[in-house]
């Protein structure tokens, strides 16, 4: 192979790994944006599909505490599954769902206002304002409790840059 051949060759596979290293960059950073994308916009559990795992969001604000829905009394809003203690917690929830619903889609409002989309969890929650919040931690709902006005300020300011990153179910 002459000299000016190989050297042909050498430029020719440095493009390709430069092209190649850049793809597979670019495609790291696609993959994390997209990552990122896939959190829900309402907490769904993954295995059953279901919203605050099955508990009725409207038992939280009536009965003041969470109980469990029952399969035959489902509804499916804001691209979620939402199960229900009775006829009339559905009813009441179809009517208003953006009252009985946990507010930031379920996500901890604390977590929420440092900029992440962290599932709360059903069994650890607050009324505020006569509106449902779901934590990821203990500490983070007694946080909130502290000061939920300041909490649910700074989350509402996230959580209009952060809904398009999340996912409509």
């Amino acid at each position: 192979m002459t000299p000016a051949r190989q050297e042909r060759k050498s430029r020719c596979f440095r493009a390709f790994l430069t092209a190649l290293l850049g793809t597979w960059t670019l495609g790291g950073l696609i993959a994390t944006a997209t990552g990122a994308a896939t959190t829900e916009w309402v907490v769904v559990n993954r295995y059953t599909g279901l919203a605050i795992d099955g508990f009725d969001p409207v038992a939280y604000l009536v009965d003041a505490t969470p109980k469990q829905g029952r399969a035959g009394l489902e509804l499916r809003s804001g691209g979620a599954t939402w199960r229900f203690q009775n006829e009339g917690n559905r009813s009441v929830f179809a009517g208003a769902p953006e009252i009985y619903a946990p507010r930031f889609g379920g996500h901890d409002p604390m977590a929420v206002a440092r900029g992440a989309a962290t599932p709360g969890h059903p069994e650890l929650w607050l009324i505020a304002e006569q509106r449902l919040y779901l934590f990821y931690s203990a500490e983070a709902r007694a946080a909130f409790a502290r000061n939920p006005e300041n909490a649910v300020e700074a989350a509402e300011r996230n959580w209009l840059e952060m809904q398009p990153t999340l996912v409509r179910n």
